[in-house]
């Protein structure tokens, strides 16, 4: 039988899965700005925020799966199915074939790689920090293909249309729900 999961069960399923620093700040990331946006637009936090913590819970262990594995993780761990399908649908077209559909999934799907692009900007800050990062240095840093390359700006600006928002927006957005998790994710810097 599935039931809502709690934020405190998810942090055990992900301490499980995905024991690297780096994971769980990327989870913790996600799971801040889908709390913030899910706040924005008067939706579920709790619903939003544990999908964004619990997105890449099969990444770790099965990298060339990911995406496959996490239905079974989660149904173990009594997840509902729509949970499922959200957490399934941040990789669509990249690893997954299940199509962002609801509000919830097309922002998840989105923010996920901008989280990346996000976090390096803060990184290579003086400061080293989220908490003074302005939009303009994200925006600045995006025109430069060679800088976290790894955050496809591709399935960024796909996400930002099928959820009709524009760049700056979704960048500032983003940044906002990184900081209240400053510290949490390594991102409090030196100030």
């Amino acid at each position: 039988m599935s039931s809502k999961p709690t934020r405190e069960a998810t942090w055990e399923l992900i301490k499980e899965y995905l024991p690297s620093d780096q994971m769980q700040r990327h989870s913790l990331s996600v799971e801040a700005v889908m709390r913030h946006l899910a706040k924005k637009h008067g939706e579920d936090e709790e619903m939003w925020g544990v999908i964004g913590l619990a997105h890449d819970i099969d990444y770790e262990r099965y990298p060339d799966q990911h995406c496959h594995r996490a239905p079974e993780i989660l149904r173990e761990a009594g997840w509902p199915e729509e949970y499922i399908r959200a957490v399934v649908s941040h990789g669509w077209g990249i690893c997954s074939d299940v199509e962002p559909l609801s509000l919830l999934e097309k922002t998840l799907f989105t923010i996920d790689e901008l989280t990346g692009l996000v976090a390096a900007s803060a990184l290579v800050r003086p400061s080293k920090s989220i908490l003074d990062l302005p939009v303009k240095s994200v925006t600045k840093k995006w025109k430069d293909k060679a800088f976290a390359a790894g955050a496809d700006r591709s399935v960024i600006e796909k996400g930002a249309a099928m959820i009709g928002v524009e760049l700056p927006e979704l960048i500032s957005d983003t940044i906002e729900g990184m900081r209240t998790e400053a510290e949490a994710i390594g991102l409090k810097g030196n100030l």
